[in-house]
């Protein structure tokens, strides 16, 4: 049994659960360069590396330094992933009904309001105002693999916790790019980018080739991206439109597969070769369409968003160049400390305390296996906000320096949030293993 066990097929939530907490080892080590070499002899190489230009086609339509191509292009992968991931909880996973949903959604409601508020008590003006929504974002890869490293220890209901808050702040901090850090809109492109839309929906409903969605989605990214919308809102939209219901379901699979498998036996019998190969791929496709384009999209980029953007996105954001004079106005700084305690103490309060309200005014249920023991916990793992916050830092200050001191903080922040949510959660559960 033991071994039926271990080779039995992942679920899609599994496999989402592994890649995030497998990438994150990634992750950290890409980081981790990016702070050595930003602080090495060879800094001035790291700084130039992200501002060579890079242009796509002749017509400079579409042309950036390549720290723009990472955070407005590959990073629309990352949010697509987001995106697919979001509509499946809503169509068929944790948040498929209230009774599921509320508790997560009350807790990361609670996870984003706090935080916003500590950080805006400390810069009610000036020039960091405008980055009240750094400290809103949980970083799901880091998180989950603190939890991955605490095993056993940690029920399954926790981490299915975990991962609704996360899904439903990743919502949070897509609202609030869109709403809040867009600049200058164009019309044109705007119009441009609602009819590419509108061909997406029809080519969602029509069932259409995957490969249709894949060209049509990539002019309707360009679109976005000119328009003065950010960019990474495409590829939540375009994760949020693609169709996660199959042509086929797994009952008409096995009535339609029958006769054919029957064809294909006689002819191999008969050595009739064009006709077998005529049926393989009537069978492929038979199979294809058990598929949807979402699950087939979410396992096709979800390794490449884990092992390759995220990685690349924090070798090149991650890097500050870590100068006595720079830890100096990040340890006095009111925009440092607003992030700082709007991660680990915002968090850990805010997630908490509305997930407490939630159950005392009777808006959410505990699950099976939930404590006030882990949800205090799984607040101070949401403090981890690295990549979404070192994405909001970039949009939310047009000075190098005000970046270069909220990226400080919210690298200081994410270590100090994942490593008391680590040892919080070693103390106070205990292993169930058993």
């Amino acid at each position: 049994m033991k071994n039926k066990f271990l080779l039995r097929p992942r679920s899609m939530l599994e496999r989402f659960v592994h890649q995030e907490t497998s990438g994150s080892i990634l992750l950290f080590a890409a980081t981790v360069v990016a702070l050595v070499w930003a602080n090495s002899p060879w800094s001035a190489s790291y700084f130039a590396l992200w501002k060579l230009p890079l242009q796509l086609g002749r017509r400079p339509i579409l042309s950036m330094d390549l720290h723009h191509w990472i955070d407005d292009g590959l990073m629309v992968l990352f949010f697509l992933v987001v995106g697919l991931e979001i509509k499946r909880e809503i169509v068929k996973g944790e948040l498929s009904s209230f009774r599921q949903a509320a508790l997560p959604i009350m807790a990361a409601l609670g996870g984003m309001i706090l935080p916003a508020l500590f950080y805006f008590a400390l810069n009610r003006s000036g020039s960091g105002a405008r980055g009240w929504g750094i400290p809103m974002a949980t970083d799901i890869g880091f998180a989950m693999g603190v939890l991955a490293l605490l095993g056993k220890r940690i029920p399954s209901s926790l981490r299915v916790f975990m991962l609704a808050l996360a899904i439903v702040d990743d919502v949070g901090a897509i609202l609030v790019i869109a709403f809040f850090y867009t600049p200058t809109i164009s019309l044109a492109y705007l119009a441009a980018a609602g009819g590419l839309l509108a061909l997406l929906i029809l080519v969602a409903i029509r069932r259409a080739p995957i490969s249709v969605y894949v060209i049509v989605g990539f002019f309707f990214w360009a679109a976005v991206l000119r328009s003065g919308v950010h960019a990474t809102i495409a590829g939540v939209i375009l994760g949020l439109v693609a169709p996660i219901t199959p042509k086929f379901r797994p009952e008409e699979l096995a009535e339609s597969a029958e006769p054919l498998l029957e064809n294909f036996r006689t002819q191999i019998s008969s050595k009739d070769k064009s006709s077998a190969e005529a049926t393989l791929t009537a069978l492929d496709q038979l199979l294809r369409g058990t598929d949807s384009i979402a699950e087939r999209l979410e396992r096709s980029v979800h390794p490449w968003v884990c092992f390759l953007v995220l990685p690349l996105f924090a070798l090149a954001s991650a890097g500050v160049a870590l100068s006595t004079d720079q830890l100096k106005l990040a340890y006095s700084s009111s925009i440092a400390l607003g992030i700082f305690l709007g991660l680990v103490l915002g968090k850990a309060v805010g997630v908490t305390l509305f997930s407490y309200l939630g159950v005392k005014m009777k808006l959410a249920e505990m699950a099976d296996g939930l404590t006030w023991k882990g949800i205090a916990g799984v607040g101070l793992l949401a403090g981890v906000g690295f990549t979404v916050a070192l994405f909001i830092s970039g949009l939310s200050f047009g000075d190098e320096t005000l970046v270069a001191t909220a990226k400080v903080a919210v690298l200081a922040a994410s270590l100090a949030a994942g490593s008391f949510g680590y040892l919080y959660l070693r103390l106070a559960l205990k292993d169930n293993s058993s």
